[in-house]
């Protein structure tokens, strides 16, 4: 044995481990910090910068919504305008999500698992409308489908036009909520229920769509919060035809023009509530599907 192991053994047997209570009690109430652990200041700092950019914000909204009392605000939102818009509002945000969900999801679907000529600047396209002015958006596209429609498809100051515009603004939503799903998806256990005589369509509907429902929902979702919300990119397109093709956004910035600053807040307010609505329905529905899915494996 050498000399540094007798020391070693030595020292070992004159002091050994504290195993007392306090030194236990110390040691479990030490609770390790991971490197990504910010500590009480870097979560003071995160609440804070929240409520200043958001919950001040919302809540100075809200507080400004009923500065006619409740009964001014109830007036401002069952105004015949204001359940026009909210209708057209609905419609056209619902029908831009749901046709996302598919159309977002096979985009996503061809990216990851497909190989093409051009893959990563499609793949890079899909972030423009993120990154492109949204006005710009209903410029480009009034002039595409405008009375000057290079291509002799004229449908501008419709509903559908209205959707092909928030479609383009919330494509990205559901592509880039489905795609990391697809990507850490295990492919041995499609392939594997190939081998047992399983075919594409039950291989996706048994085991990809139960994986990839959470982020379809979170990405329609938040599609359609966008959506509900949107002004620049329906502006020049839609026509703001009130009762037909004005949404909520613009129904809010005439009255703001109009100095009707309260009732903008009270349509603003109950936007909101939508939002925060379906977010929140979501969440809980792809929680609850995330955890039978994790159950189920």
């Amino acid at each position: 044995m050498s000399s540094s192991s007798t020391e070693a053994a030595t020292v070992g047997s004159i002091v050994p481990p504290d195993t007392s209570p306090r030194f236990r009690a110390g040691r479990e109430g030490r609770k390790f910090r991971g490197p990504g652990s910010v500590g009480p200041l870097g979560l003071g700092v995160a609440v804070l910068w929240l409520s200043v950019i958001v919950l001040l914000p919302l809540a100075a909204l809200t507080v400004q919504s009923f500065d006619d009392g409740m009964a001014g605000f109830w007036d401002a939102v069952t105004e015949q305008r204001a359940v026009a818009t909210f209708k057209v509002t609905l419609q056209v945000s619902i029908a831009a999500a749901v046709l996302n969900l598919f159309l977002g999801t096979l985009i996503a679907w061809v990216l990851v698992r497909d190989e093409f000529p051009g893959k990563r600047f499609v793949n890079a396209l899909i972030d423009l409308p993120f990154a492109l002015p949204t006005i710009v958006a209903s410029l480009v596209l009034l002039s595409l489908y405008g009375p000057a429609s290079p291509i002799g498809l004229v449908f501008n100051a419709t509903k559908p036009a209205v959707v092909v515009a928030l479609l383009f603004v919330t494509l990205p939503f559901v592509v880039r909520a489905v795609q990391p799903v697809l990507i850490e998806l295990d492919k041995d256990v499609e392939e594997a229920a190939a081998s047992l005589g399983a075919n594409n369509w039950t291989i996706f509907r048994r085991i990809v769509l139960p994986v990839l429902l959470p982020a379809v929902l979170s990405g329609g979702g938040l599609a359609f919060a966008r959506a509900i919300g949107e002004f620049g990119s329906v502006v020049l397109i839609g026509g703001n035809i009130p009762n037909d093709t004005q949404v909520a956004s613009q129904y809010i910035r005439e009255l703001i023009e109009y100095d009707r600053a309260t009732d903008a807040a009270a349509i603003s307010v109950v936007l909101l509530a939508i939002a925060f609505a379906v977010l929140f329905v979501l969440r809980v529905v792809g929680n609850r599907l995330a955890r039978r899915e994790e159950q189920i494996s």
